[in-house]
């Protein structure tokens, strides 16, 4: 079966949710038979990089926009799939699902995958909220199959439009243990006395709280991991706050063993979202057998953690007390021993590429 993948500005080693995703199913599919194409953006992906773990990256022009950058490219894109006559063309997110109608008129069978309601991030103006809701509808009401990656999610679109999306998890990668801690020596952080937080530097992720709550901490570190994907003046008030702080680490975007060092040595980790469609460095961080503490938005309920290590979104008072609450609070090995076992059973990329496969066949037919 020949699948095409639009919607993601590609991989390897490129921030975001979605890239993560698109990433781990793709080679998930092809390991299962499937020859996978996926539409990279060129500003992000090497156009000389023409394969990946099995699956071919065709490189798209694209130029960095907020407000374009995925629009043209999803547009451009669906006319070069014609070019590969797939089975499925596969829309990652709701912004790309625009196109839906489009790939329907030129005859092609479309799956949507919804990552969450985008129009509800704080980066987004009045027209843009608009223009996702419309899209939204779109992919909803024109694709052949929907997938929604969380409970919550689906449950959204059912509520809106009566429509039932097949819930696929995100997996989780097996936790990468380095064997060294030389990247956490390179912050100046201590193991056991930092606490850790990942994501990309936009309001939704609640960073600019975290930085706040983390005024009333003494004796440890705050290192934060990511960066803006297109810097404006809420990235750089980050970066201005964390240099007026010699206790905030931002160590940019990180992957592999480096990420792996911070994950493993931390003393606590925080997601203060004020949004999330599946909150894919929370799940990597329990993988871990780190101690989590989280905002009380439903995906992040979804997760697993016990209902005493959430705080209220946007209380910078009740963030701090949990802060400081959990950590004095270590997880014993046992308690880090069931929070990795739970992640794994309930959280399988391989599980996910399988259902997807199946969904696909289903379309198909």
């Amino acid at each position: 079966m020949r699948i095409v993948i639009l919607g993601t500005r590609g991989f390897p080693d490129v921030q975001g949710g979605v890239e993560k995703h698109c990433e781990i199913l793709a080679a998930g599919l092809v390991k299962l038979g499937c020859e996978v194409i996926v539409f990279t953006r060129k500003p992000y992906v090497d156009a000389g990089i023409k394969e990946y773990k099995g699956v071919k990256l065709v490189s798209l022009p694209a130029f960095r926009s907020k407000l374009f950058e995925a629009f043209l490219h999803t547009f451009i894109g669906v006319f070069a799939a014609l070019k590969y006559k797939p089975d499925i063309l596969h829309i990652q997110g709701i912004g790309p699902a625009f196109f839906s109608p489009l790939a329907k008129i030129l005859r092609m069978k479309v799956v949507v995958t919804s990552h969450g309601q985008n129009y509800k991030h704080l980066k987004w103006g009045f027209v843009p909220r608009i223009v996702l809701r419309l899209a939204e509808f779109f992919g909803v009401i024109f694709a052949d199959g929907l997938i929604a990656i969380s409970k919550t999610i689906a449950g959204e679109i059912k509520i809106k439009f009566g429509k039932d999306a097949v819930v696929i998890p995100n997996g989780v990668v097996s936790a990468y243990i380095p064997e060294d801690d030389c990247f956490i020596g390179k912050y100046s952080l201590i193991r056991g006395k930092y606490i850790l937080s990942v994501g990309r530097f936009v309001p939704e992720k609640g960073l600019h709280d975290l930085m706040e709550a983390f005024k009333s901490v003494s004796g440890w570190k705050l290192a934060i991991v990511g960066d803006a994907d297109h810097p404006d003046r809420y990235s750089l008030s980050l970066k201005n706050k964390a240099a007026k702080n010699n206790n905030i680490i931002l160590t940019g975007f990180l992957t592999g063993q480096a990420l792996g060092q911070l994950y493993k040595n931390a003393g606590l980790f925080v997601l203060a979202s004020y949004y999330e469609g599946m909150p894919i460095a929370l799940l990597e961080a329990m993988s871990y057998g780190l101690s989590c503490i989280a905002s009380d938005i439903p995906p992040n309920r979804d997760i697993g953690l016990s209902g005493d290590r959430f705080f209220k979104a946007g209380d910078i008072l009740s963030l701090a007390n949990k802060i400081r609450e959990f950590m004095s609070k270590p997880l014993t090995d046992q308690e880090k021993k069931i929070q990795i076992q739970m992640v794994e059973e309930r959280y399988s990329w391989d599980s996910a590429a399988d259902r997807t496969l199946e969904l696909y066949k289903q379309v198909k037919k």
